[in-house]
Protein backbone atom coordinates (compact mmCIF):
# COMPACT_ATOMS: atom_id res chain seq x y z
CA UNK A 1 0.00 0.00 0.00
CA UNK A 2 1.34 3.34 -0.96
CA UNK A 3 1.55 5.99 1.99
CA UNK A 4 2.13 9.44 1.10
CA UNK A 5 5.07 10.79 2.22
CA UNK A 6 4.05 13.21 4.70
CA UNK A 7 1.99 10.99 6.57
CA UNK A 8 3.39 9.74 10.06
CA UNK A 9 3.61 6.41 10.80
CA UNK A 10 1.33 5.21 13.38
CA UNK A 11 3.19 4.50 16.90
CA UNK A 12 3.84 1.15 17.75
CA UNK A 13 2.62 0.29 21.51
CA UNK A 14 5.50 0.46 23.62
CA UNK A 15 6.59 -2.98 25.36
CA UNK A 16 9.06 -2.98 28.23
CA UNK A 17 10.43 -6.72 28.78
CA UNK A 18 12.25 -7.10 32.30
CA UNK A 19 14.34 -10.45 32.28
CA UNK A 20 17.64 -11.27 33.65
CA UNK A 21 17.93 -14.27 30.85
CA UNK A 22 19.38 -12.45 27.69
CA UNK A 23 18.32 -14.77 25.77
CA UNK A 24 15.42 -14.96 26.66
CA UNK A 25 15.16 -11.00 26.21
CA UNK A 26 16.73 -11.05 23.00
CA UNK A 27 14.52 -14.38 21.44
CA UNK A 28 11.22 -11.93 22.78
CA UNK A 29 12.23 -8.95 21.26
CA UNK A 30 13.02 -10.23 17.80
CA UNK A 31 9.35 -12.24 17.67
CA UNK A 32 7.31 -9.48 19.00
CA UNK A 33 8.96 -6.53 17.32
CA UNK A 34 6.29 -6.57 14.37
CA UNK A 35 3.47 -5.67 16.92
CA UNK A 36 5.37 -3.90 19.82
CA UNK A 37 7.90 -1.07 20.15
CA UNK A 38 10.36 -3.19 22.77
CA UNK A 39 12.65 -2.69 25.14
CA UNK A 40 14.61 -4.38 27.55
CA UNK A 41 15.66 -4.64 31.02
CA UNK A 42 17.88 -7.06 32.81
CA UNK A 43 16.88 -5.98 36.61
CA UNK A 44 14.69 -3.81 38.79
CA UNK A 45 16.56 -1.21 39.13
CA UNK A 46 17.88 -0.82 35.51
CA UNK A 47 14.18 -0.59 34.88
CA UNK A 48 13.53 2.33 36.69
CA UNK A 49 16.01 3.90 35.19
CA UNK A 50 14.96 2.91 31.57
CA UNK A 51 11.09 3.82 32.73
CA UNK A 52 12.41 7.92 33.79
CA UNK A 53 14.45 7.79 30.39
CA UNK A 54 11.86 6.60 27.95
CA UNK A 55 10.32 9.57 26.12
CA UNK A 56 6.75 8.14 26.71
CA UNK A 57 5.65 5.24 29.06
CA UNK A 58 4.86 1.69 28.12
CA UNK A 59 1.69 0.85 27.34
CA UNK A 60 2.62 -3.17 28.18
CA UNK A 61 5.44 -4.46 30.39
CA UNK A 62 6.77 -8.40 30.54
CA UNK A 63 7.70 -9.03 33.48
CA UNK A 64 9.74 -11.91 34.96
CA UNK A 65 9.40 -12.83 38.98
CA UNK A 66 12.91 -13.74 39.62
CA UNK A 67 15.57 -11.33 39.03
CA UNK A 68 18.74 -10.27 40.84
CA UNK A 69 19.73 -9.97 43.07
CA UNK A 70 17.38 -12.94 44.15
CA UNK A 71 17.16 -14.99 40.61
CA UNK A 72 15.49 -17.65 42.72
CA UNK A 73 12.92 -15.61 44.66
CA UNK A 74 9.76 -13.56 43.31
CA UNK A 75 10.56 -10.78 45.67
CA UNK A 76 12.05 -8.44 42.86
CA UNK A 77 9.77 -9.31 40.21
CA UNK A 78 6.89 -8.33 42.96
CA UNK A 79 8.34 -5.18 43.95
CA UNK A 80 8.98 -4.27 40.22
CA UNK A 81 4.71 -4.83 39.48
CA UNK A 82 4.65 -2.09 42.07
CA UNK A 83 6.70 0.02 41.03
CA UNK A 84 6.06 -0.10 37.50
CA UNK A 85 2.21 0.72 38.75
CA UNK A 86 3.47 3.97 40.67
CA UNK A 87 5.30 5.30 37.75
CA UNK A 88 3.18 4.47 35.20
CA UNK A 89 -0.25 4.10 36.09
CA UNK A 90 -1.70 3.17 32.92
CA UNK A 91 0.56 0.27 32.20
CA UNK A 92 -0.73 -3.22 32.03
CA UNK A 93 1.80 -5.57 33.07
CA UNK A 94 1.88 -9.28 32.21
CA UNK A 95 3.94 -11.75 34.45
CA UNK A 96 6.37 -14.42 32.78
CA UNK A 97 8.27 -16.58 35.13
CA UNK A 98 9.28 -20.04 35.72
CA UNK A 99 7.93 -19.45 39.21
CA UNK A 100 4.37 -20.25 38.37
CA UNK A 101 2.85 -21.67 41.71
CA UNK A 102 -0.84 -20.88 41.93
CA UNK A 103 0.54 -18.61 44.86
CA UNK A 104 2.79 -16.31 42.61
CA UNK A 105 0.11 -15.45 40.18
CA UNK A 106 -2.28 -14.51 43.04
CA UNK A 107 -0.08 -12.16 44.09
CA UNK A 108 1.07 -10.87 41.37
CA UNK A 109 -2.67 -10.07 40.15
CA UNK A 110 -3.11 -8.54 43.57
CA UNK A 111 -0.66 -6.07 42.80
CA UNK A 112 -2.49 -5.39 39.78
CA UNK A 113 -0.45 -7.32 36.98
CA UNK A 114 -3.21 -8.30 34.12
CA UNK A 115 -2.18 -11.55 33.76
CA UNK A 116 0.36 -14.23 34.38
CA UNK A 117 2.26 -16.77 31.58
CA UNK A 118 4.37 -19.88 32.81
CA UNK A 119 7.30 -20.48 31.29
CA UNK A 120 7.97 -21.53 28.49
CA UNK A 121 5.55 -20.05 26.65
CA UNK A 122 4.99 -20.25 22.65
CA UNK A 123 5.59 -16.49 21.34
CA UNK A 124 2.49 -16.74 19.26
CA UNK A 125 0.64 -17.14 22.04
CA UNK A 126 2.17 -14.57 24.41
CA UNK A 127 1.48 -12.33 21.78
CA UNK A 128 -2.31 -13.24 21.89
CA UNK A 129 -2.02 -12.14 25.57
CA UNK A 130 -0.45 -9.04 25.54
CA UNK A 131 -2.59 -7.78 22.64
CA UNK A 132 -5.45 -9.06 25.24
CA UNK A 133 -4.24 -6.55 28.08
CA UNK A 134 -3.57 -3.74 25.78
CA UNK A 135 -7.41 -4.18 24.66
CA UNK A 136 -8.80 -4.18 28.16
CA UNK A 137 -6.51 -0.52 28.73
CA UNK A 138 -8.54 0.85 26.33
CA UNK A 139 -11.66 -0.25 27.45
CA UNK A 140 -10.60 1.10 31.03
CA UNK A 141 -9.84 4.12 29.44
CA UNK A 142 -13.14 4.49 27.55
CA UNK A 143 -15.12 3.50 30.91
CA UNK A 144 -13.02 6.07 32.92
CA UNK A 145 -13.72 8.72 30.20
CA UNK A 146 -17.58 7.89 30.24
CA UNK A 147 -17.96 8.41 33.84
CA UNK A 148 -17.44 11.35 36.01
CA UNK A 149 -16.22 11.27 39.84
CA UNK A 150 -18.03 14.49 40.56
CA UNK A 151 -21.87 13.34 41.65
CA UNK A 152 -24.40 16.10 41.70
CA UNK A 153 -25.36 19.42 40.60
CA UNK A 154 -25.28 21.99 42.95
CA UNK A 155 -23.79 25.95 42.66
CA UNK A 156 -21.10 24.49 43.93
CA UNK A 157 -20.13 21.49 41.79
CA UNK A 158 -20.58 23.30 39.16
CA UNK A 159 -18.50 25.56 40.19
CA UNK A 160 -15.78 23.17 41.03
CA UNK A 161 -16.36 21.62 37.37
CA UNK A 162 -15.48 24.68 35.77
CA UNK A 163 -12.08 25.74 37.90
CA UNK A 164 -11.46 21.73 36.88
CA UNK A 165 -12.41 22.17 32.51
CA UNK A 166 -9.90 25.92 33.23
CA UNK A 167 -7.06 24.87 34.83
CA UNK A 168 -7.02 20.62 34.34
CA UNK A 169 -4.60 20.83 31.75
CA UNK A 170 -2.37 23.58 32.52
CA UNK A 171 1.02 23.05 34.70
CA UNK A 172 0.94 25.62 37.53
CA UNK A 173 0.45 24.35 41.07
CA UNK A 174 -2.62 23.43 42.26
CA UNK A 175 -4.30 23.44 46.14
CA UNK A 176 -7.21 22.33 47.16
CA UNK A 177 -8.84 22.98 50.18
CA UNK A 178 -11.85 20.70 51.73
CA UNK A 179 -12.77 19.00 54.78
CA UNK A 180 -11.60 15.79 55.68
CA UNK A 181 -13.51 13.17 53.02
CA UNK A 182 -14.42 15.70 50.95
CA UNK A 183 -13.22 13.58 48.10
CA UNK A 184 -9.66 15.63 47.69
CA UNK A 185 -7.51 12.91 46.92
CA UNK A 186 -10.24 11.89 43.85
CA UNK A 187 -10.23 15.52 42.43
CA UNK A 188 -6.32 15.37 42.35
CA UNK A 189 -5.58 11.57 41.21
CA UNK A 190 -8.93 11.81 38.36
CA UNK A 191 -9.69 15.47 37.67
CA UNK A 192 -6.34 16.67 37.86
CA UNK A 193 -3.82 13.46 36.45
CA UNK A 194 -5.71 11.22 34.62
CA UNK A 195 -8.16 13.18 33.14
CA UNK A 196 -5.41 15.10 31.36
CA UNK A 197 -2.78 14.80 29.03
CA UNK A 198 -0.32 13.43 32.07
CA UNK A 199 -2.68 10.61 32.19
CA UNK A 200 0.45 8.40 30.99
CA UNK A 201 2.49 9.49 33.61
CA UNK A 202 3.52 8.95 37.15
CA UNK A 203 1.03 9.54 39.79
CA UNK A 204 2.58 9.66 42.93
CA UNK A 205 0.94 10.50 46.54
CA UNK A 206 2.07 11.50 49.93
CA UNK A 207 0.31 12.31 53.05
CA UNK A 208 2.79 14.86 54.87
CA UNK A 209 0.41 13.99 58.17
CA UNK A 210 1.58 9.66 57.58
CA UNK A 211 4.95 9.66 57.61
CA UNK A 212 7.32 11.25 60.60
CA UNK A 213 8.77 14.42 60.13
CA UNK A 214 12.04 13.04 59.98
CA UNK A 215 11.60 11.22 56.73
CA UNK A 216 9.85 13.39 54.96
CA UNK A 217 12.56 15.39 53.47
CA UNK A 218 14.60 12.41 52.19
CA UNK A 219 11.25 11.14 50.88
CA UNK A 220 10.21 14.05 48.77
CA UNK A 221 14.24 14.67 47.58
CA UNK A 222 16.11 11.56 47.86
CA UNK A 223 19.18 11.31 49.23
CA UNK A 224 22.98 10.30 47.98
CA UNK A 225 24.83 7.45 49.29
CA UNK A 226 26.75 8.34 53.07
CA UNK A 227 24.14 11.32 53.46
CA UNK A 228 23.59 9.89 57.20
CA UNK A 229 23.37 6.81 59.11
CA UNK A 230 22.09 3.95 57.13
CA UNK A 231 22.53 5.50 53.62
CA UNK A 232 23.99 2.68 51.79
CA UNK A 233 23.03 3.66 48.73
CA UNK A 234 21.90 6.75 46.50
CA UNK A 235 18.34 7.02 46.37
CA UNK A 236 15.50 8.66 44.32
CA UNK A 237 12.95 10.83 46.10
CA UNK A 238 9.30 11.31 45.13
CA UNK A 239 10.46 14.32 42.96
CA UNK A 240 12.35 12.29 40.53
CA UNK A 241 10.13 9.57 40.65
CA UNK A 242 7.33 11.67 40.08
CA UNK A 243 9.54 12.73 36.58
CA UNK A 244 6.63 14.81 34.49
CA UNK A 245 3.70 13.49 35.86
CA UNK A 246 1.68 14.78 38.86
CA UNK A 247 2.98 14.87 42.63
CA UNK A 248 0.39 14.93 45.11
CA UNK A 249 0.80 16.15 48.63
CA UNK A 250 -2.16 15.33 50.90
CA UNK A 251 -2.41 17.57 54.56
CA UNK A 252 0.32 19.63 53.08
CA UNK A 253 -0.15 22.26 56.35
CA UNK A 254 1.65 19.42 58.54
CA UNK A 255 4.79 20.32 56.52
CA UNK A 256 7.72 21.55 58.69
CA UNK A 257 8.36 24.93 58.64
CA UNK A 258 11.61 24.50 57.39
CA UNK A 259 10.57 21.92 54.56
CA UNK A 260 8.40 24.29 53.58
CA UNK A 261 10.98 26.72 52.76
CA UNK A 262 12.78 23.92 50.09
CA UNK A 263 8.75 22.98 48.93
CA UNK A 264 8.53 27.05 48.31
CA UNK A 265 11.64 26.69 46.23
CA UNK A 266 10.52 24.04 44.48
CA UNK A 267 7.68 25.57 43.42
CA UNK A 268 9.59 28.85 42.43
CA UNK A 269 11.56 27.69 39.81
CA UNK A 270 11.78 23.70 40.07
CA UNK A 271 15.29 22.95 41.66
CA UNK A 272 15.58 20.92 44.87
CA UNK A 273 18.61 18.97 46.29
CA UNK A 274 19.10 14.95 47.31
CA UNK A 275 20.05 15.51 50.98
CA UNK A 276 23.77 15.09 51.02
CA UNK A 277 24.44 16.26 47.28
CA UNK A 278 25.26 19.83 46.12
CA UNK A 279 24.02 19.22 42.28
CA UNK A 280 20.71 21.29 41.47
CA UNK A 281 18.01 19.11 40.28
CA UNK A 282 15.16 20.69 38.19
CA UNK A 283 11.87 18.92 38.78
CA UNK A 284 9.10 18.73 35.91
CA UNK A 285 6.46 17.68 37.98
CA UNK A 286 3.04 19.41 38.63
CA UNK A 287 2.64 19.47 42.47
CA UNK A 288 -1.03 19.10 43.87
CA UNK A 289 -1.50 20.07 47.61
CA UNK A 290 -4.25 19.61 49.77
CA UNK A 291 -5.32 20.58 53.24
CA UNK A 292 -8.37 20.61 55.45
CA UNK A 293 -6.64 23.73 57.63
CA UNK A 294 -7.34 27.48 56.58
CA UNK A 295 -3.91 28.21 55.38
CA UNK A 296 -4.65 31.79 55.12
CA UNK A 297 -5.03 31.90 59.28
CA UNK A 298 -2.09 29.48 59.62
CA UNK A 299 -0.24 32.02 57.25
CA UNK A 300 -1.48 35.01 59.60
CA UNK A 301 -0.07 32.69 62.62
CA UNK A 302 3.68 32.10 60.92
CA UNK A 303 2.47 28.40 60.74
CA UNK A 304 2.68 28.12 57.07
CA UNK A 305 4.87 29.95 54.29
Amino acid sequence: MLRHPGTALPEKPLLLIVDDDPLICDTLSFSLSKPFEVVTSHSRPHALQLLRQLRRAPELALVDLGLPPVPHRPDEGFALISDLIKLAPAIRIVVLSGQSDDGNARHARTLGAADFVAKPCNPGDLQQVLEGALAFRALDEQQREAVSPLIGNSPAMQKLRLQLRQYADLPFPVLIEGESGSGKEIIASRCLHHDTRRRYRPFLALNCAAISPSLVEATLFGYARGAFTGASASRAGYFDDAADGTLFLDEIGELALDLQAKLLRVLENGEYQRIGETQRRVSRARIVAATNRDLRTEVKAGRFR
